[in-house]
């Protein structure tokens, strides 16, 4: 959380490049979060208007990237488990995630927001001035991360941890420790067996190319003068270690080229896949 009861900026910076990509980017979209403008609220034209100015800058076009292809996966790779008749997703990290208020298929599934309080309470305000309800599907879990129980906390709020659930959980592990991620994989690795997770993470440098390179060197120092440092990077046997280590089967590892049909990467703008990220699903076996 800012200072002001914001969300953190990392929070803010991924709803702008997902609204942004509505705005800057070409067809065809790659994912459309047609609420991530609102919000954003008062900042929504400061941060979305980095992106009209400086669109195609590689750092600006990769927060793009990034962050609608990790989205377009999950709520893919999330269609396809609810076909499969799981009725759960958990969202670690919601920030201002928008899942829950676009309309189907969001009614066919209980989505449980997992967050710091204080930006559940900013986010949820600015869904009430936007004139956004609250679908009864939608369960605001409070959590502090640091202090208090995950599995309780979803329990008290109606999680039922014996039946197989949807588990997104993304943009977060980098700014973890090895520790801390296993600690939060250990409790959704003891989730009903078939409750499938997928996660993303950043690359290590020897698996980075060069425009995924020139992000990290740019960001990084940013990110830690804001109080959010990276300390992890996972390239696909780090995170199959840690998974297998907590009760996962690993499904696939996806790079962010292959995270949409390739159809979607015949542009005429600035968008491009990065060797910056990799998206892992992985099922829980316990």
């Amino acid at each position: 959380m800012n200072s002001n009861g914001e969300p953190s900026q990392t929070a803010l910076m991924a709803a702008a490049a997902r609204a942004a990509h509505l705005i800057v980017d070409d067809e065809p979209r790659i994912f459309a979060d047609t609420l991530a403008y609102e919000l954003l609220g008062d900042r929504a034209e400061e941060l979305v208007g980095y992106h009209r100015a400086h669109g195609t800058h590689l750092v600006l076009a990769g927060a793009r990237a990034a962050a609608v292809t990790r989205s377009r996966y999950t709520e893919d790779r999330l269609a396809e488990a609810i076909r499969g008749g799981v009725g759960q997703y958990v969202i670690l990290g919601a920030g201002l995630d928008s899942y829950a208020y676009r309309g189907e298929p969001a009614a066919q599934v209980r989505v449980f927001e997992v967050d710091h309080p204080a930006t559940q309470r900013w986010k949820r305000r600015l869904l009430e001035e936007a004139g956004v309800a609250a679908p009864g599907a939608v369960t605001f879990v409070p959590l502090d991360f640091e202090t208090e129980s995950l599995l309780d906390s979803l329990v008290l709020h109606g999680f039922d941890p014996s039946r197989p659930a949807f588990v997104s959980w993304l943009g977060v592990t980098m700014y973890l420790s090895h520790a801390a991620i296993g600690q939060t994989l250990a409790v959704i690795g003891g989730f009903a067996p078939g409750t499938e997770l997928v996660s993303d993470s950043m690359l290590p440098e020897d698996l980075r190319d060069e425009a995924g390179q020139a992000y990290v060197e740019a960001v990084t120092p940013v990110s830690a003068d804001g109080g959010e440092p990276w300390l992890t990077f996972l390239g696909p046997e780090g995170m199959s270690a840690l998974l297998e280590k907590h009760g996962f089967a690993v499904i696939e590892h996806v790079h962010q080229r292959d995270t949409v049909d390739a159809a979607l990467w015949d542009r005429s703008d600035a968008l491009r896949p990065y060797e910056l990220s990799l998206l892992t699903r992985a099922r829980a076996q316990r």
